[in-house]
């Protein structure tokens, strides 16, 4: 499997729904489940995330690869995810 990371702000609606999103993914389509995700709260972890080239967060990278940036819909998290499997 596919390594994934996921910037976020706690702040950040567009953030809270790509989470929400993840979860219902999960569970509508058991064979994602087992897709771990590395959470970054770049407020928390500036230079982790000064490491990376983006500007709006969520974003998201597989296998080091950054496939989404910024506002998002729940059939972009499932392709994400799928990417990782």
């Amino acid at each position: 499997m596919k390594p994934v990371k996921l910037f976020y702000l706690k702040t950040c609606p567009f953030c809270k729904k790509a989470l929400r999103y993840i979860e219902e993914a999960k569970k509508a389509h058991p064979e994602l489940a087992p897709v771990e995700i590395e959470m970054i709260e770049e407020s928390e972890e500036p230079d982790v995330a000064d490491q990376y080239d983006y500007y709006y967060v969520p974003t998201f990278y597989v296998d080091g690869v950054k496939v989404h940036e910024g506002g998002i819909y729940p059939d972009e998290v499932e392709k994400i995810l799928r990417q990782a499997l």
